[in-house]
């Protein structure tokens, strides 16, 4: 019998399953050759949903001072979201007018790949990254950027120091803390009243409607749709006025909160029309009832079913098959399908960091991209599907020697 364990957002017992996918290490452990033969420890990914408040959630079965005290994800290494940071820098400056005497701070600020926009329009900034390895990189990019996890008593410091922000931007940083609420309520701590929180997030929407359960691994506490992300920052003291959906990471997000008790300058702070727009659309996914989220099991096994026919067939036929990116969703798609060396003989990233390392449960080897050419694979399988466009594009070169692009969510294509 499992332990019984509690829902991170109000605290009731957590009793029904929306998908199981078995055992899995932490998607960012990789391993270097010294150490493919000792143990690895692997845990649970079991998602469970809550009856009362419907938040998806993993339990914490890895700490997050595990997963994030040193980590291999550089944001910088993907052109595209480094673009998608700038259009949403130069956005915000427009929207609340800032400049030389405002403050942007970032939480799980990464390499600098978002806050480097605000320093060349000469905005002071902020980062705050837990990963002591990133933030020194950050640093040393002359990007302000302090290591810590941020919560409450953190980001009452923080702002005692440096002073409220105009902005506080978090990407891709909800969904991976345990506790949810004490980093909304650091969210609220480093906010002028009059200021503006912007959360971006993978829609739990789309993460159902499009497959992706890949995107499913133990750094992603919860999965977050407008509603219970909504519920989340009210017991912090902010309100969502504005949301945007966005096309980044398979389908996410951007969330808009003010201070419940502020004025906002941006606007009367009443929530947009948009915001009943997407809670409208959850709802009529069913997404506001526990029943709506039933069914997503089988949905998985067929993606699993699809995708290792094809690399089975692919062998019997006599074709090569090589994997690109080493990204975490794609350690839970390959261990999830029990995808090894034979069928996967290696994969590659564009990240030096990387290179010669083994992934995680699998001990598929990482090479540098030039690597492809060299051996001149038959299929490509993208693992970080929601970069297909940019990854095509860069890998135009493949199709001097007939190379085909195999995608394998939400269904298996092969382009």
């Amino acid at each position: 019998m499992a332990a019984t364990v509690s829902c991170r957002l109000c605290g009731e017992d957590l009793n029904r399953t929306f998908v199981d996918l078995g055992m899995s290490p932490p998607c960012e452990s990789f391993l270097s050759a010294d150490q493919i033969d000792a143990g690895e420890t692997f845990y649970p990914l079991n998602v469970r949903i809550c009856d009362n408040c419907l938040l998806v959630q993993l339990p914490a079965y890895v700490a997050a001072d595990d997963v994030f005290s040193d980590y291999l994800y550089f944001s910088s290494y993907s052109t595209s979201w480094v673009e998608h940071a700038r259009r949403f820098v130069v956005d915000m400056q427009e929207r609340l007018d800032l400049g030389a005497e405002s403050l942007i701070v970032e939480a799980a600020s990464n390499d600098g790949y978002l806050l480097q926009h605000a320093v060349a329009l000469g905005i002071p900034v902020l980062g705050i990254e837990p990963a002591g390895n990133i933030a020194e990189i950050a640093n040393e990019k002359g990007i302000r950027t302090e290591s810590y996890f941020l919560g409450e008593a953190t980001g009452t410091d923080a702002a005692a120091r440096h002073g409220k922000a105009d902005l506080v931007a978090g990407n891709n940083v909800f969904a991976h803390v345990p506790d949810i609420i004490d980093f909304a309520k650091g969210l609220r701590a480093l906010v002028k009243d009059d200021g503006l929180v912007s959360l971006e997030f993978p829609h739990l929407l789309r993460l159902i409607e499009r497959r992706q359960y890949d995107t499913i691994y133990h750094e992603h506490y919860s999965y977050l749709s407008l509603k219970t992300a909504s519920l989340a920052l009210e017991k912090a003291g902010l309100k969502v006025v504005d949301v945007q959906e966005l096309a980044s990471h398979g389908g996410s997000i951007r969330v808009f909160s003010t201070p419940i008790d502020g004025a906002p300058k941006d606007g009367p702070g009443e929530p947009t029309e948009l915001v009943g727009k997407v809670l409208q659309d959850e709802a009529d996914a069913g997404l506001h009832t526990v029943e709506g989220h039933a069914g997503f099991a089988n949905e998985v096994f067929t993606i699993k079913a699809e995708l290792v026919e094809f690399l089975i067939q692919a062998q019997r036929d006599g074709k090569t098959v090589a994997g690109y990116g080493a990204p975490g969703k794609g350690n839970t798609l390959l261990n999830h399908c029990g995808i090894r060396e034979d069928l996967l003989p290696y994969t590659v990233d564009r990240s030096p960091h990387k290179h010669g390392l083994f992934l995680p449960g699998t001990h598929i080897p990482i090479f540098a991209p030039e690597h492809l050419a060299e051996t001149r694979p038959d299929y490509i399988l993208i693992l970080p599907w929601n970069l297909r466009d940019e990854i095509v594009h860069q890998l135009g070169y493949a199709r001097e020697w007939g190379a085909k692009f195999v995608v394998p969510i939400p269904r298996l294509e092969v382009i």
